[in-house]
């Protein structure tokens, strides 16, 4: 069953307190679907496919059978589906039926107002940025954004592009500097990069709306129990 592009369900329902991003190539081994039912069934509120070395035909194979996962689980309804980068897949895929909600973004990628424009105001938009970007975003990309994610925290083998400046140096973000970008912004700020269920109290205590983790959950043993205690440990 597709994502109707008339169903505010999702967007005016989003809720980004425990986010999964996942490719194949975080699996161990194991099928997307498989890891992407363990989280959402555990309590996992948002689901991101991320395959940048996958062509679009295989992102939208991955994407098809991330929502039946999402489907299985019995959260078609509350738990979207975005894709990262790639808003031509996320057209395809919509088009062949598929359930994707929207997209994430960079600072690299289309322009978040443009995602908003081609996919509609019932499509989920997020976007990358770092803390000193807040006040460089332009106003329609912002505008289009539902929700911002941020980090790293640690550096991460997952993603080590995430915390590159500019001039090409490497850091990660104090909570200092989470804390005073969740106030700033206008939208909710999910932290990832090497959280793990540990750095949750401290992350929440940030005024952060969520959390986002591909390998703490995606690479675990058992990735339903390791998305469970990440779930326990925000709400506690």
């Amino acid at each position: 069953m597709g994502f109707s592009v008339n169903d505010m369900t999702l967007r005016s329902h989003l809720a980004v307190t425990a986010y999964l991003v996942i490719g194949p190539r975080d699996t161990k081994g194991r099928r997307v679907g498989e890891i992407v039912k363990a989280a959402v069934c555990a309590g996992f509120t948002a689901v991101q496919l991320r395959a940048k070395e996958e062509s679009a035909r295989e992102q939208i194979a991955l994407l098809g059978e991330a929502a039946r996962a999402i489907e299985a689980a019995g959260a078609a309804a509350s738990v979207p589906l975005l894709v990262d980068d790639r808003l031509d897949v996320a057209l395809a895929a919509r088009e062949m039926g598929v359930a994707v909600a929207g997209v994430h973004v960079g600072q690299k990628d289309v322009p978040a107002h443009i995602c908003r424009r081609l996919l509609g105001e019932a499509a989920i938009v997020g976007l990358s940025a770092h803390p000193q970007d807040l006040p460089r975003l332009a106003p329609e990309d912002l505008a289009a954004a539902d929700y911002i994610g941020t980090g790293p925290l640690h550096a991460t083998a997952s993603k080590p592009d995430a915390g590159i400046e500019a001039d090409g140096s490497f850091r990660t973000r104090s909570l200092a500097e989470i804390a005073a970008f969740a106030q700033k912004s206008p939208v909710p700020v999910i932290v990832g990069g090497g959280v793990k269920a540990a750095d949750l109290p401290a992350i929440k205590a940030t005024g952060a709306a969520g959390f986002f983790v591909i390998s703490a959950v995606a690479a675990a043993a058992d990735a339903e129990d390791a998305a469970r205690e990440m779930v326990a440990r925000w709400k506690d």
